[in-house]
């Protein structure tokens, strides 16, 4: 390569060295020097966002005589909270109950809602697209229009009082989840479809072998999505389970109160936030795949 001679009679060969790693700033600070309002902006809406939780964290840890003052911190803590939380309901069993029933719907949403978003994206057929309008626009209606009628629909079939609701929502997939199927599949190159017909593979096949695979950030989405959705649903438990078979969002919002009726906000501070623990691990195992879902949902 030439070198340029600079006007002090050095030589350049056009390459700059980068600037020493030690003088860079970190990316906050970096940030912070740049767009100093919305960087303050930020940081306020995160305070705001975290302050409910830490509130809780702090009445977990408050003894109940201390539960009427008015004072922000108490006199002092009582870890015992969580202990006396899980033996004053069956919080084990509520658990089971809310893994089971959230890993199952979890896991049929996540497939059906993949194989619907996969024809929606790849098969062609008569009035597909009003089909997905159609499939959009239920999306727009509140699920609670349809609770009732659900309710008599699943009381007809002797399906009250069971497991086997959830299991049928999730076989039909959730609107939502079949929207970024579809998105994230359109964006497929039409070559890698072609080149698997070529090799003999028919439609379920490509979908299982080639689509599938390849959808894993998604996959994982659509999971935590419809996971988190069972595991904090209270109006649907408690309308279609009965106390034996429960969940944990049911037992944690009604179990906790004294002979007299009034609630232990102690012991229901330390039961909410042991209930909020697994999602919360969820999403820290998931985070990555769970924001590349989204990302690449949106591409095409």
């Amino acid at each position: 390569m030439t070198a340029i001679k600079s006007p002090a009679g050095s030589t350049d060969t056009g390459r700059r060295d980068p600037a020493p790693v030690a003088s860079r700033p970190p990316g906050a600070r970096r940030l912070a020097r740049r767009s100093p309002i919305p960087f303050g902006i930020a940081v306020v809406v995160a305070v705001v966002m975290i302050l409910p939780f830490v509130t809780l964290i702090i009445s977990a840890l408050t003894p109940a005589d201390q539960m009427g003052i008015n004072r922000w911190l108490p006199g002092y803590l009582r870890l015992s909270n969580f202990a006396d939380a899980v033996r004053y309901i069956p919080f084990w069993q509520l658990a089971k109950n809310s893994l089971v029933l959230s890993s199952v719907f979890g896991i049929l949403t996540t497939f059906s809602s993949a194989l619907t978003g996969y024809g929606f994206a790849r098969l062609h057929g008569p009035a597909k697209n009003a089909l997905f309008v159609l499939l959009i626009g239920t999306m727009m209606v509140p699920p609670i229009v349809t609770l009732i009628p659900t309710y008599l629909l699943f009381s007809d079939f002797h399906l009250v009082g069971t497991y086997w609701p959830w299991v049928l929502w999730g076989a039909a997939g959730t609107p939502y989840a079949i929207f970024l199927y579809r998105q994230y599949f359109s964006a497929f190159p039409k070559e890698l479809e072609e080149a698997a017909v070529i090799d003999g593979a028919g439609k379920l096949r490509i979908f299982f072998q080639v689509f599938l695979p390849l959808s894993r950030p998604l996959l994982i989405t659509a999971f935590v999505l419809a996971f988190n959705a069972v595991w904090g649903d209270f109006i649907g438990p408690n309308l279609f389970l009965n106390q034996s078979n429960t969940t944990l969002a049911v037992g944690v919002a009604t179990g906790y109160e004294n002979s007299q009726g009034y609630p232990l906000y102690n012991l229901l501070a330390g039961g909410a936030l042991i209930y909020v623990v697994p999602v919360l691990l969820l999403f820290l195992f998931a985070q990555r795949s769970y924001v590349r879902g989204f990302a690449t949902s949106g591409l095409k």
